[in-house]
């Protein structure tokens, strides 16, 4: 509920969160509260308690005029903050008008309220069903300049989050330069809250970093041209000792897919600041006369109950406000992707047969990756030239296509619109048409080049094209790839003095694409993709239901890799395949099991050539997707819960995290209603002579009574190496002739959980696992548990 207590105050509740500001008597708007829900009555003095106090200004600080000499802007919690008028912090607006100067003053003018949705021509916002939202608009207009900002604030009390929303207008008869303008910008009272973000590479997406805030200012940011993989642009503020289950929580995130920064800073009086928004490194925007620009729209949250209490709120906002179309509510198919089974290396006999062996381990969908088009045998070439390769394909995609659907199954293709080979038809037309400076050599990332989106008749082009495509045949699914960062940034379709809104102006047209094709195709099931996880936000969450979240399949990397990204994101929009071992990635040597355990906690498929698995490989995967499609609904839609953490891989023998110093990992997906559950335990190294493991379930109903039980699994003898000769009647060479045959014949069983308890005790109390091998002796009732083992556990409500 969005009140207005009394004059020029006003406070937004949310069933557990309570926000409140007021303006200040020369003008600013004083940021008062943000925290748990507090009771705040109406009317003058409701909010005095939360108010600071000032008599004089700090020394060594300016006051903002003559007549206000109790305090300066420096020593203030502000809802925004512009220079010049004595605020020393990093600022939420920067602008330079026509006579040079770059004092900007923006004060309170007027407000309004409504039930209307955020809107923009250019950026994609979140939205509710229901057409309405609680909405308050604050009008601030610069004192002298004729510049005003519109700070926009809407509720979503079902997920306790606030969106924020800039909007500036230039009223002026003269162009302005924007030089800097954030989303959101939060004043804390205090010091000495973590900052943590989730930064990372190609290949280790999300790895948790907490800095602690003393002093000075800490930034994740990208310069990328995209969100990256670098920085996620979605970050926390907390107390050092929140836990996932207890404690409080700042969260933040951009609905936006561009160069960002999140920016936390303690001033010289122990007030902390946060800001989010579009990175102003290499961004500088030209405002005409009459014209207008929207910031990105920013999402906040709080919660009391720890990171967990925090990512509930954030999963159903995304799930609720920012995924849309046929495909939000709707199970995701159970996908085989050529990728990693033939790389470039295919033609439509063998994507058949790899369609056929996939149909009878219960597949749903077969993807053809890249190097269906143009002479694309490589990726040093043909980026563009969308047309089928008739070598590879001699009947085209329908014919393709119209077989594997005749399998019963779906087809699926990759693209990567935005990119241009230099080897090509298309840049041999329209060279023009890729990012680069002219006469400069240019920078080169994965031999292609990228297409200048900031020129209309390009967006054209590829919405065309890409029309074309998914018109020609049978298409359930659209893998949508960027391979590259920006070098060399120049758009040749803009002027010189509009060089700097090249990076703002590539994503506003990618976002013009992408929302033309979704629409005239909302069949479609669109997966976002940038060399994994570069462009993993919710700007292409907007659009696209779920984006690959990390080119490394390796399951004790991508363990790592998913709980980072499921602080902010939920686990329908986190694409997560079965790989072949060793690992392509990291030449990892891991079981099945513990490949589709991890796998599972997403939106599921297999990467890797089933046509040259073992018989006992394709059952075990059979039996698989079996499984995952009864849960399906549970791990893709689910509550998910982080319980133990082994945390990030180091780095260089680092860890940024400093709550990585655990070996297990443990998650829990519940269904809303908490009637049924699957776990999750995964250890990174198995320790010696530890026999002693509980599992913690999360989620459930403390006084119902479930049955919790495990898979039945088979283990291969030669798992034991040398020890299996402790109980065979003949002697076993390791890796020689008859320890294979056995090994076909003979199975060792591992452990069965199989219990009835309470909710609360299986929370609570946690199930104590039957033993794990510690090197004294192995039957049934020992759990078999080396190096990267897993297991996934199940609690239905009896």
């Amino acid at each position: 509920m969005i009140r207005h207590i009394y004059d020029n105050a006003w406070v937004l509740d949310t069933p557990n969160t309570t926000y409140a500001f007021h303006v200040l008597p020369t003008g600013q708007l004083e940021h008062l509260y943000y925290g748990r829900h507090i009771r705040i009555p109406e009317g003058e003095g409701a909010l005095d308690a939360l108010t600071e106090k000032h008599a004089y200004a700090p020394g060594n600080t300016c006051v903002y005029d003559n007549d206000h000499w109790g305090y300066s802007l420096e020593d203030m919690r502000l809802e925004m903050s512009g220079a010049g008028k004595g605020d020393l912090r990093d600022l939420f607006v920067e602008i330079k008008y026509a006579d040079g100067s770059s004092t900007n003053d923006f004060v309170y003018e007027k407000y309004s309220t409504d039930e209307g949705q955020p809107s923009s021509d250019t950026l994609p916002v979140s939205y509710d069903e229901s057409g309405k939202c609680e909405h308050l608009c604050i009008t601030m207009r610069e004192k002298v300049k004729k510049t005003r900002l519109e700070l926009h604030y809407y509720l979503y009390p079902d997920c306790d989050c606030l969106c924020r929303m800039t909007k500036l207008y230039n009223d002026s008869d003269s162009d302005i330069v924007v030089g800097k303008i954030m989303s959101n910008q939060l004043d804390l009272d205090m010091p000495g809250y973590v900052f943590t973000g989730f930064t990372g590479a190609w290949a280790r997406e999300m790895q948790r970093t907490s800095v602690p805030l003393l002093r000075g200012k800490h930034v994740f940011s990208s310069r990328s041209g995209g969100s990256s993989h670098r920085a996620n642009p979605f970050t926390m503020l907390h107390p050092a000792d929140t836990t996932e289950d207890h404690g409080d929580v700042y969260a933040f995130n951009l609905i936006y897919s561009g160069n960002h920064m999140e920016s936390a800073e303690v001033s010289p009086f122990g007030k902390t600041r946060f800001l989010s928004g579009i990175n102003p490194e290499g961004f500088e925007y030209r405002l005409a006369s009459g014209e207008s620009f929207d910031a990105p729209e920013a999402v906040m949250t709080y919660s009391s109950e720890g990171f967990n209490g925090m990512s509930r709120h954030m999963h159903r906002f995304v799930r609720e406000h920012i995924v849309r179309g046929e495909w939000k509510k709707k199970e995701r198919p159970v996908l085989l992707n050529s990728w990693e089974a033939a790389y470039f290396d295919f033609n439509e006999s063998k994507l058949v047969k790899l369609a056929k062996a996939g149909r009878e381990v219960g597949i749903e969908l077969l993807v053809m990756d890249d190097g269906w088009f143009g002479e694309r045998n490589d990726d040093h070439s043909s980026l563009g030239d969308w047309d089928v390769n008739k070598k590879k394909l001699p009947g085209g995609l329908k014919s393709l296509a119209d077989k594997i659907t005749s399998l019963g199954m779906c087809f699926g293709i990759w693209v990567e619109p935005e990119m241009i080979s230099f080897n090509s038809k298309l840049y041999e037309a329209h060279p023009d048409w890729a990012v680069s400076i002219p006469g400069r050599d240019h920078s080169e990332g994965r031999t292609q080049r990228i297409l200048d989106l900031c020129n209309p008749e390009v967006c054209e082009y590829i919405t065309d094209k890409m029309s074309e495509i998914f018109s020609s045949a049978d298409i359930s699914y659209v893998k949508w790839d960027m391979n590259r960062t920006f070098t060399d940034v120049y758009a040749p379709s803009l002027p010189a003095d509009r060089q700097g809104e090249v990076f703002h102006r590539y994503i506003c047209g990618l976002y013009s694409i992408m929302k033309k094709l979704t629409e005239k195709f909302p069949h479609i099931l669109f997966e976002g993709c940038a060399s994994g996880g570069n462009r993993f936000d919710l700007g292409i969450l907007s659009f696209f239901p779920q984006i690959w979240a990390s080119d490394d399949t390796d399951p004790v990397c991508r363990a790592a890799i998913q709980t980072g990204y499921s602080y902010g994101y939920p686990m329908s929009c986190v694409s997560a395949h079965v790989s072949a071992s060793p690992n392509h990635q990291t030449l990892r040597e891991t079981s099945l099991e513990t490949r589709f355990n991890v796998a599972a906690f997403g939106v599921f498929g297999y990467e890797c050539n089933l046509c040259d698995l073992k018989k006992e490989d394709l059952a075990a995967i059979k039996a698989q997707t079996e499984l995952y499609k009864k849960w399906r609904k549970v791990l893709q839609f689910g509550e998910f819960y982080r319980g133990r953490n082994a945390g990030n891989l180091p780095v260089n023998g680092v860890s940024a995290d400093p709550s990585s110093a655990g070996n297990l990992t443990e998650w829990t997906a519940a269904s809303e209603d908490g009637s049924s559950a699957v776990g999750f335990l995964m250890q990174q190294l198995a320790v010696p002579n530890t026999q002693f493991h509980t599992y913690f379930a999360r989620g459930l109903n403390g006084d119902d009574l479930y049955h919790f039980y495990n898979r039945s699994l088979k283990i291969d003898v030669r798992e034991f190496g040398d020890l299996v000769n402790m109980v065979s009647p003949v002697h076993l060479k390791q890796d020689g002739l008859l320890v294979d045959i056995v090994a076909k014949f003979v199975k060792m069983d591992t452990e069965n959980e199989d219990l009835k308890a309470s909710g609360d005790t299986l929370m609570y109390s946690g199930v104590h696992l039957k033993q794990a091998f510690g090197g004294t002796g192995f039957n049934e009732e020992v759990r078999h548990f080396p190096d990267f083992a897993s297991r996934i556990y199940f609690m239905e409500k009896e």
